[in-house]
């Protein structure tokens, strides 16, 4: 049975949104025996420019009918595109008729915009999850997943989630050795470890004096250490009272909620994407006792690791 994917673009999408996802469901295809046919839509149809300057041409969203999975892209052009009546009119369509409607990055803005999300949970790039949470107060935003299924509707975060998410749809269609192959083909995780945090801290956290962005390198390869102030302050040379000033100007945050942080990142990238027992964790990321790190994940996520970890198995 030959699958229609819709691509859905408009005026600087992300192109690897819209190649990540493409590339994926032909590489399937050809291990299922092309059981997909993919096509870009627009709102007028013709060459859409991306925000890189490449263009794409699609068929105008008048004359495509009914799809059997559409994804929306994202990118620069989300916010003028989420406001579009025609193309709100033609995603409630499809949420009507499609067997699946899904997004990567901002995409999601487009669904929700359309009223298609609330009551859901959804995702989306980590720096906008924010922004989605104010903007549509309804919709339950999980800023840290890779992808959300929830019903029909598929969300991705950042870019190269799509990837994740594309092959999530490709296993519930053509079954997980053909999701498997598909990901070994492209290179790529086929469940990714871990979830948008592993991504954010450290970027977050970036300084823009060399001597602190390589300390904090430092210190994730060092977690299971006991980093006290006068620990980093002398690897990095300097008098601890000093130190701790200077720390604080340049990346932001005291020196011991950038331990923390980043011993969590570590943490949690482990519990949700290995089995290994949350005492052993606690130890290899500096918690040392579980109860600890308990603790430390109920301040930031308000919810204990073995919660997390059951969560990650049912999302990812």
């Amino acid at each position: 049975m030959l699958r229609q994917i819709g691509i859905l673009l408009y005026p600087d999408f992300q192109l690897l949104d819209a190649a990540g996802v493409t590339a994926t469901f032909e590489i399937a295809g050809k291990f299922g025996g092309a059981p997909y046919e993919t096509t870009p839509l627009s709102r007028y149809g013709g060459l859409v420019r991306s925000s890189s300057g490449m263009a794409i041409e699609t068929i105008p969203i008048a004359t495509a009918g009914s799809c059997d999975t559409l994804i929306v892209v994202g990118g620069e052009g989300h916010k003028q595109a989420m406001t579009c009546p025609e193309l709100q009119v033609f995603l409630r369509y499809q949420a009507d008729t499609a067997r699946r409607i899904c997004s990567v990055c901002t995409g999601t803005f487009l669904l929700a915009a359309a009223g298609l999300l609330d009551g859901r949970r959804v995702t989306t790039h980590w720096q906008h999850a924010e922004v989605l949470k104010a903007q549509f107060p309804e919709i339950r935003v999980s800023a840290d997943a890779i992808y959300v299924h929830d019903g029909p509707v598929w969300t991705s975060a950042g870019i190269s989630a799509g990837i994740d998410m594309a092959l999530a749809l490709v296993t519930e269609d053509l079954g997980a050795d053909i999701g498997r192959r598909t990901a070994q083909q492209m290179v790529v995780f086929y469940h990714r470890p871990g979830g948008q945090s592993q991504f954010s801290a450290l970027l977050e956290m970036e300084s823009p004096q060399e001597r602190f962005a390589e300390l904090l390198g430092w210190i994730r390869s060092n977690l299971k250490q006991r980093l006290t102030v006068d620990t980093l302050a002398n690897q990095i040379g300097m008098s601890p009272r000093n130190f701790s000033r200077s720390f604080r100007a340049a990346v932001g945050i005291s020196p011991a909620r950038a331990v923390e942080r980043l011993r969590l990142e570590a943490a949690r990238e482990r519990v949700e994407g290995s089995t290994l027992p949350i005492e052993t964790i606690a130890v290899m990321t500096g918690f040392h006792d579980p109860e600890r790190m308990r603790r430390a994940f109920l301040r930031e996520f308000h919810q204990p690791p073995q919660a997390m970890r059951r969560n990650a198995n049912t999302t990812h």
